[in-house]
C-alpha cells in the first residue's frame, strides 16, 4: 500500500513502447527482446528503460504543484472537503483527511493511467497526499517513517550493500533513502507505471522525488515479476538488497504476494543478500502475514517480521517481511555502524529502533515463531528427529 503499484497484468508482447517519462531526453536506443520492445533513454545521468505499452497514460495535467491539474471531475472519495479512504480489504473502518481549506481547489491531480487511478491533493495538516486506486500511498507529513524503515532495515542488516534493486517506489522516497548510502554503487528501480514518477516529480519535488537523477540509478518500466525472471535467466550479477515497495495484495500488485515472486527474489540475491517487502498490517491481515512468513521460510534461510507506526496507514501500523539468503544471519540487528552524516539525516530510524521493530506483540509472535525456518543439526541425517521440518510451508500457503 506504499510507494506505488508495481506489478500488473503482463503488457501485450508486441505493442509499441511508451517513453513519456523522458520528454526531455536527447538520445534513444531501441532494442527488441523476445518480441517486446525496450527503449533505453538517457535523461541526464539516469538510464531509463521503458517496456510499458504505448497506451499508458502520461497525465494531461499541466500543474506545477500549486494548482489544480488533470481532470476537473471530483472523485467520489472526496465529499464536503474531506477525502475518505474506503477499502474492502479492511472493512468496517476508513481514514479521512481534510483537504486544505476544505476546498476542491486543493485537488492537484486526478487521472487514470494505464494501470491505476492517481489522485494528489493538498491536505489540511499532512501536506501533499498521493492516492492510488483510492488508497493512501503517502503523505508528506509522515512518509519518512515507512521509507526509512523499509530501506534501512535491510541496508543496515547487510555488511556492505553495493547492488540494490527497488521494486515499485515510483514516488522516489525509497530511492531517496537508498541513495544516502555511500556503499551503494548501483540502483535499479523497477516501476511499471511511468505516470507515478512523473506525478512525483511534479508534486513531491522537494520531499520524495529528489534523487531520480542520481548517476547510480537505472529506471525500468516493466512488470517486476517479468523483470526478475529475465534477470535470473541471464548471467547478471546478484543483488545485495532487494526492496519491494509494493501496494496491498489486491489489483495490480497481487502478483508481488505470490510465492513465485519470492522465489524469484531469492534467486536474484547474491549470497548474504537480503530482501525487505511491505508486510501489511497485523490488525487487518494477520493470516496473510502468517502465510507470507510461512512461504518465505520455505524459500529463504532466515525470515523475520518487523513493525512500525504510520498514522495515515490502516490502524496506524505497517509491517515488513525481512528475509536473507545465507544461514547464520541476524537481521534483527544492524551489521554495521551508520556513519554520522547518515545518522544525522534520519528522522525515525536508529540502531535501537532497528532492533525494537522486531519485538512483536505476544499474539503475533506466538503465531510467527513456529513458522520461522528450522535448521537441521549437521550431525543428524536427513531423516533424523529434530531436523528440518518435513512438511512444506508452501502447502499451507493460501496467497496464490
Amino acid at each position: 500500500m506504499n510507494g506505488s503499484t508495481t506489478a500488473a497484468a503482463t503488457p501485450p508482447a508486441d505493442t509499441t513502447t511508451s517513453t513519456s517519462i523522458a520528454s526531455t531526453s536527447t538520445t534513444k536506443s531501441v532494442t527488441n527482446e523476445t518480441n517486446e520492445s525496450a527503449t533505453a533513454i538517457s535523461t541526464g545521468t539516469t538510464s531509463v528503460i521503458a517496456t510499458t505499452p504505448a497506451t499508458a497514460a502520461t497525465g494531461t495535467g499541466t500543474g506545477t504543484g500549486t494548482g489544480t491539474t488533470g481532470t476537473s471531475k471530483i472523485p467520489s472519495c472526496i465529499q464536503d472537503g474531506w477525502f475518505s479512504e474506503v477499502e474492502p480489504t479492511w472493512p468496517g473502518q476508513k481514514l479521512s483527511l481534510a483537504l486544505e481549506g476544505f476546498s476542491t481547489d486543493s485537488i492537484l491531480y486526478n487521472e487514470k493511467s494505464e494501470f491505476q487511478s492517481i489522485l494528489v491533493f493538498r491536505s489540511a495538516q499532512h501536506g501533499n497526499v498521493m492516492v492510488l486506486d483510492g488508497v493512501v500511498q503517502l503523505t508528506e507529513n509522515d512518509e519518512f517513517v515507512y521509507q526509512e524503515m523499509i530501506s534501512h532495515l535491510p541496508l543496515m542488516a547487510h555488511k556492505n550493500p553495493k547492488n540494490v534493486l527497488i521494486v515499485g517506489g515510483g514516488d522516489g522516497a525509497v530511492l531517496r533513502e537508498v541513495c544516502r548510502h555511500n556503499t551503494v554503487q548501483s540502483i535499479t528501480l523497477v516501476e511499471i507505471d511511468p505516470t507515478v514518477i512523473e506525478i512525483a516529480k511534479k508534486f513531491f519535488t522537494t520531499t520524495t522525488a529528489t534523487t531520480f537523477d542520481d548517476p547510480r540509478v537505472t529506471i525500468v518500466h516493466q512488470d517486476a515479476a517479468e523483470f526478475l525472471e529475465k534477470q535470473n535467466a541471464s548471467d547478471r550479477k546478484g543483488y545485495d538488497v532487494i526492496i519491494a515497495d509494493s501496494s496491498d495484495p489486491v489489483g495490480p500488485a497481487e502478483s508481488l504476494f505470490d510465492p513465485a515472486f519470492y522465489e524469484q527474489m531469492y534467486e536474484a540475491l547474491d549470497d548474504g543478500g537480503i530482501i525487505c517487502t511491505q508486510g501489511d498490517c497485523f490488525w487487518t491481515h494477520p493470516e496473510l502475514i502468517e502465510n507470507v512468513v510461512a512461504c518465505c521460510a520455505d524459500i529463504f534461510d532466515v525470515v523475520e517480521y518487523a513493525t512500525t507506526y504510520v498514522p495515515t496507514y490502516p490502524c496506524g501500523q505497517i509491517g515488513f517481511i525481512v528475509a536473507g539468503k545465507g544461514e547464520g544471519m541476524d537481521l534483527t540487528k544492524p551489521a554495521r555502524k551508520m556513519d554520522a552524516k547518515l545518522a544525522e539525516e534520519m528522522e525515525w530510524y536508529t540502531e535501537e529502533i532497528h532492533s525494537a521493530s522486531f519485538v512483536l506483540p505476544k499474539f503475533l509472535e506466538e503465531k510467527i515463531a513456529e513458522l520461522r525456518p528450522q535448521y537441521k543439526d549437521e550431525e543428524e541425517d536427513d531423516d533424523g528427529e529434530g531436523g528440518m521440518m518435513s512438511d512444506c510451508f508452501l502447502q499451507r500457503c493460501v496467497i496464490s
